[in-house]
């Protein structure tokens, strides 16, 4: 037997999956200091940087892995799905949690890790605080998902275009404000649009700029919890139990009528929720959201000391 022990952990799924199973790895890392934490995952970069991971490979790409890490040595697998445990699908812990309670590990309240490098970090900042002209920083993220997927808008977790428009004329004259979307999706009037594919760490880090922040059950709420950032997120129907964070205002839509889900197998409404299985009626989307609560929670993140580079 090899003298190094190894714990091994895979990762599929998206972006947002990826930065809150930061948390989960510095539990594994907890639970088993003396043995070398390696991550598989689809997105290698964010890990790259993190003190307590030892080997990072891209999925797919694990030449001679088998020999090096697995056979005759002493490591331990973490590769199970999390989405189908009973917990998650009973929406009673979080995703972290019931991570965690798949393993059998201690959950002690870990919370997402991201770390930028300097370099990283002046590229960002380069690029960006030459357009905020003395201006605070609002970000808003209105539409998520992998860039493979051609649909422009998906109801059950981006944000409704009147709502961010309204955000958005309430602060343009005091902020500097920023739209990340997707190409092809509503884009903001008069507000600076991010819709091409950002690299990883542009897109994590830009957020460590931000005064205030918007943002939906996507990336950038992981993000934002990792860097220790209060900020707004809208849900529209998925929930913010298992995808959520506490440092965070989670803001829930307006209740959904019961309906029938034929569609629909261990979860109700999924990140791409298909049209069929709308709930509400015409009328009910003037009022999916209180603007004012959305507005004031947004001008309360002004008590939070900005984190921000340096």
């Amino acid at each position: 037997m090899s003298e190094k022990k190894y714990s091994i952990l895979q990762i599929q799924g998206g972006l947002g999956k990826h930065i809150a199973a930061t948390a989960l790895a510095k539990v594994i890392k907890r639970s088993f200091p003396e043995r070398e934490l390696i991550v598989v995952c689809a997105w290698p970069e964010l890990w790259a940087s993190l003190p307590f991971v030892y080997r990072v490979f891209p999925l797919g790409n694990t030449q001679y892995f088998y020999s090096e890490y697995v056979d005759g040595k002493d490591s331990l697998i973490f590769a199970n799905e999390p989405y189908f445990t009973t917990t998650h699908v009973n929406k009673t812990h979080s995703l972290v949690e019931s991570w965690c309670k798949m393993y059998g590990l201690e959950y002690q309240g870990e919370q997402p890790v991201l770390k930028i490098n300097p370099e990283q970090k002046k590229a960002i900042r380069n690029f960006y605080e030459p357009k905020f002209e003395g201006k605070p920083f609002l970000l808003l993220h209105t539409n998520g998902g992998l860039f493979t997927n051609e649909r422009p808008f998906c109801w059950s977790r981006d944000m409704p275009f009147d709502v961010a428009s309204k955000v958005a004329d309430h602060f343009k004259k005091s902020h500097f404000i920023m739209q990340i979307t997707r190409p092809n999706s509503p884009e903001i009037p008069d507000v600076f649009v991010r819709n091409e594919q950002l690299s990883n760490t542009e897109l994590c880090g830009l957020v460590e700029l931000t005064d205030k922040r918007l943002l939906i059950d996507s990336s950038l709420q992981h993000a934002a919890a990792a860097f220790s950032l209060p900020s707004t997120v809208l849900w529209n129907a998925t929930s913010s139990v298992i995808f959520g964070h506490g440092i965070h205002d989670n803001i829930q839509a307006k209740e959904k009528p019961t309906k029938p889900l034929p569609g629909s197998y261990l979860f109700d409404y999924q990140f791409d929720a298909n049209e069929n299985e709308f709930p509400y009626e015409e009328e009910d989307l003037k009022d999916l959201y209180n603007i004012d609560q959305i507005v004031a929670s947004l001008e309360s993140q002004s008590n939070h000391p900005k984190k921000g580079f340096g």
